[in-house]
């Protein structure tokens, strides 16, 4: 995402608040280790991993003047805050919560952005797991909120899927995915508990996600734009001249016909009928 930015000339900078993060793939404009690491707190405190990033990341909110001071030298960038993967961090734990807080009220318009791989959705048990957690992410952090479903590309890679690819990026009526879920004989004695969580799902109806393939171009453009949308960002018109010509070098005279084309046309081999639809023939 940062190469995407900088390539439609958006002033960039990524910080790094993933204490655990070790020979980084990119260049941060202020990195969390400098304040704290997660190896000398496992070292010196005897914690555990888990542990150890909670501590990191109360330590960091104690100090978040440190965390100002830095902020302070890139007040005219977009920013992206790299952020532990740690999922209690976002699910229960409120260090988090508070961090995101003050920099709200340090006039940063801030977006979650909360990743989850693809494969998820060939396994329904996991899926509704996925959303769950999902739920209480959106919830516990109060932020605007875009879910997205990464590595696209290699989704049936995982098996097949019992529904077509929107119907998991749009969260529809989940009671299909939750008989579906019963038809295996491990997971039928708790289709009641499955039902319970599917309910608690929709009837927030907070949960969709975006797909993302950061080899697509169009994929990468239309997470940005959503979270644009979520944040307020508008572009100037330089950005988006560079945005369009990006697109236009990227697919050419067929941008149009690929901009209508569905996610399930996309990353889902068409000729091949879902799992749902094999057992109908049956």
């Amino acid at each position: 995402m940062y190469d995407f930015l900088s390539q439609v000339g958006r002033k960039v900078v990524v910080i790094n608040l993933d204490p655990a993060n070790e020979g980084l793939p990119y260049q941060c404009a202020v990195d969390i280790s400098e304040l704290v690491t997660l190896e000398d707190v496992m070292e010196g405190l005897k914690l555990g991993p888990n542990g150890g990033l909670i501590y990191c990341m109360e330590y960091l909110e104690a100090n978040l003047d440190w965390l100002q001071a830095k902020l302070k030298q890139h007040r005219d960038c977009y920013v992206l805050f790299d952020c532990p993967g740690q999922v209690e961090l976002y699910t229960h734990h409120t260090a988090v919560r508070n961090i995101f807080a003050q920099l709200s009220k340090w006039n940063f318009r801030l977006t979650a952005v909360h990743l989850v791989d693809s494969h998820y959705c060939a396994d329904p048990a996991k899926f509704i797991s996925v959303l769950c957690t999902s739920l209480s992410t959106m919830l516990q952090v109060e932020l605007p909120h875009v879910n997205v479903l990464s590595k696209m590309d290699p989704i049936e890679q995982y098996g097949k899927l019992a529904f077509n690819l929107d119907y998991y990026t749009e969260v529809m009526d989940l009671s299909y995915l939750v008989e579906h879920l019963a038809t295996d004989p491990f997971f039928k004695k708790f289709h009641h508990l499955n039902e319970k969580l599917a309910e608690v799902i929709q009837d927030y109806g907070l949960v969709s996600f975006v797909p993302l393939n950061v080899q697509d171009k169009q994929s990468m453009m239309q997470v940005l734009r959503t979270v644009d949308k979520a944040n307020g960002y508008c572009f100037g018109d330089l950005e988006e001249r560079n945005l369009q010509a990006m697109m236009s070098a990227a697919v050419g005279a067929d941008f149009q016909f690929n901009l209508a084309l569905g996610v399930q046309e996309r990353y889902v081999e068409t000729n091949k009928k879902t799992l749902e639809e094999e057992v109908m023939d049956l």
